[in-house]
């Protein structure tokens, strides 16, 4: 997983987990300064027939399914935040298709986040965004006139970020456009997004408030701690984009609804069954410390969109997961 080769790209990565550590109240070393509290689970996706028509990528040909692993964690760059604190939302997915383990390790990941939205469409956006949210526990008037002049950031900050009833029930969005081509080189750009089988479910403010500080992570250990017939279960969707379509700017969204909603294709199952090292051993706090999730797909049958905020969030991953396995 090399880093972007624009060096602009690298050092905004740079400034901006700078401004992740002075949020979170300096560094903590050996955790993400940015979803610092998360837990690792391990499960197996399966492809529907139409997954394989839209692209050719070996997770989305293989009928026998593919093993994952999943990392759910909370936003903010705090290891204790407590679940019951708002500022965990909105919460993540990294997920893994462990595509190959010898003779070397290959996967390509999906990262979600459980609103549509994202702050900024430019890496000059995002930093000057996060710049400003800092700025604002000192000055809210630096925040206020960012947003005034950025519709992304507003739109951001105005959607809805409810704490889910439970990890099982939270939906996730990729947010950004990506390549699919097929076994006939046909390409079609399309944006993920990774559903709840057992229904999107929230809690009011005051609900949330009165949870235990980790009921959300418990709430999954617990689940996958009956066996079987107890598994955490989502949909992978694609939204398909028509000709035409923005694909390098996640801040445009595509028609959701109407005669000019886009396609929904359904592209397989993940069925998570286990906690890490469940059943095998594993150490799950040096895997998360070690694991590094990466944005650009690297994988044939999937490339990335011209979007640059995925190299700018993948030098950020890299430059991060290098720090946290040195601490």
């Amino acid at each position: 997983m090399p880093l972007s080769d624009d060096p602009k790209t690298n050092e905004s990565a740079k400034d901006i987990l700078g401004v992740f550590k002075d949020l979170a109240g300096g560094p903590k070393p050996g955790f993400r300064p940015a979803h610092a509290k998360g837990l690792l689970v391990q499960g197996t996706f399966v492809p529907t027939p139409a997954a394989a028509s839209l692209s050719r990528a070996p997770h989305f040909t293989n009928a026998a399914g593919t093993p994952v692993l999943v990392r759910f964690s909370s936003s903010s760059g705090h290891p204790t935040l407590p679940d019951s604190d708002p500022n965990g939302n909105p919460r993540a997915i990294a997920l893994r298709f462990v595509l190959a383990e010898t003779p070397r390790r290959k996967h390509t990941d999906i990262i979600g986040h459980s609103v549509p939205f994202f702050p900024a469409a430019t890496p000059d956006e995002a930093l000057a965004f996060f710049r400003a949210v800092k700025g604002a526990g000192t000055d809210p008037d630096t925040l206020t006139k960012h947003i005034a002049a950025h519709p992304a950031a507003q739109a951001f900050l105005a959607a809805p970020k409810p704490t889910p009833t439970a990890f099982a029930h939270e939906a996730f969005y990729a947010l950004h456009a990506f390549k699919f081509t097929n076994a006939d080189g046909k390409a079609t750009y399309v944006r993920y997004r990774i559903v709840p089988v057992a229904g999107h479910k929230t809690l009011d403010a005051d609900a949330a408030k009165a949870q235990p500080a980790d009921f959300l992570y418990d709430g999954v250990r617990a689940q996958l701690a009956q066996g079987s017939g107890h598994t955490i279960e989502y949909d992978l969707v694609a939204q398909v984009a028509q000709d035409g379509d923005v694909t390098d700017d996640s801040s445009v969204h595509w028609p959701e609804e109407g005669p000019d909603a886009r396609q929904l294709v359904t592209l397989g199952r993940v069925t998570l069954d286990r906690l890490y090292g469940g059943g095998g051993g594993g150490d799950e706090a040096a895997e998360q410390k070690y694991l590094i999730f990466d944005p650009v797909p690297r994988v044939d049958g999937v490339e990335a969109s011209a979007d640059p905020l995925i190299d700018l969030r993948a030098a950020v991953y890299i430059i991060s997961g290098k720090e946290r396995r040195a601490a």
